[in-house]
């Protein structure tokens, strides 16, 4: 007595493990066109020069004596400039996520009474973040990587080998 072959459950599963694998390769397809990678610069020649600058603006905080403290503590950012005795009239901090760059964003802040930079977030910052202070001339700066919030200050100063 001879049966069907689609009544055959052997039958049924040589089939299912090629069309999984289609169906796997056809959602692998989708997410990449979804969310592709970013393109390799094809002006690199441009970029070097601009990362040689960015190593110069560090190299120039640190000729100046620029440091800094940062503490964020209740949503509340502190700043305080604990190296070179110099007024800012508005400093430029940039926070920039390791991995979502929509989560980065720019703070200009002017000191108060102290001589401290002062910011209140309606949201708390967690986390690791690249911070880079500069003047408001951006004729030196400062980058770190820091892990927020700190209810310590941390020590924020220049090092070239930071930059980028």
């Amino acid at each position: 007595m001879k049966t069907s072959w689609y009544k055959e459950p052997w039958a049924w599963l040589v089939f299912f493990l090629p069309f999984s694998a289609v169906v796997a390769g056809i959602t692998t397809l989708f997410i990449a066109l979804d969310d592709p990678d970013e393109l390799v610069a094809g002006d690199y020649y441009k970029k070097g020069k601009a990362i040689n600058m960015q190593v110069s603006k560090v190299k120039m905080a640190q000729k100046l004596g620029m440091r800094f403290e940062l503490k964020l503590a209740n949503n509340e950012l502190v700043i305080k400039p604990t190296g070179i005795e110099k007024v800012f009239p508005v400093l430029n901090i940039n926070f920039f996520h390791p991995t979502l760059a929509e989560n980065d964003f720019y703070l200009a802040l002017t000191p108060d009474g102290n001589g401290h930079f002062r910011h209140q977030f309606d949201q708390p910052v967690k986390g690791k973040w690249k911070i880079t202070i500069s003047s408001f001339e951006d004729t030196w700066k400062i980058q770190q990587d820091v892990y927020l919030p700190q209810t310590n200050f941390i020590d924020i100063k220049p090092d070239p080998a930071k930059a980028n």
